[in-house]
């Protein structure tokens, strides 16, 4: 299989001749090998492992995002990634960093929903409503 982990902003990790993947869900881990029928998975934050000839087992903590498997190709678009040997120090820096986040994200969705409700609050003021 050919596997790349996208982020937003770059390619993370582009690997090919990959035997075997490992990937988490909101329901559990799952495998892929390279026959399996074609997919598309929620990632959630957790550790993604792929073994490849060369290379071995690989670790990488990944952030949410989308796992997509069409043919050969698997590509998995995450918004976070850190590649790394010590699955104790990869599951420390997911819960940190991206549990971390995810509760910034709600802080910030929260702050702004409460400035859009003032906003019509106030221009239905102006309007006379």
């Amino acid at each position: 299989m050919n596997l790349k982990v996208l982020l937003p902003y770059r390619i993370f990790v582009e690997k090919t001749d990959v035997s075997r993947i490992v990937a988490e869900t909101a329901v559990g881990s799952f495998g892929i090998l390279p026959h399996r029928l074609d997919c598309v998975a929620a990632l959630v934050p957790g550790i993604l492992v792929f073994e490849t000839a060369a290379e071995g087992e690989v670790y990488v903590a990944v952030d949410e995002g989308v796992l997509v498997k069409a043919g050969a190709d698997v590509l998995v678009s995450v918004r976070n990634a850190i590649a790394g040997t010590d699955l104790r120090k990869l599951r420390a820096a997911v819960e940190q960093e991206f549990l971390n986040l995810d509760e910034q994200e709600r802080e910030a969705r929260l702050v702004l929903a409460k400035l859009e409700s003032g906003f019509i609050r106030r221009f239905k003021a102006f309007r006379g409503e």
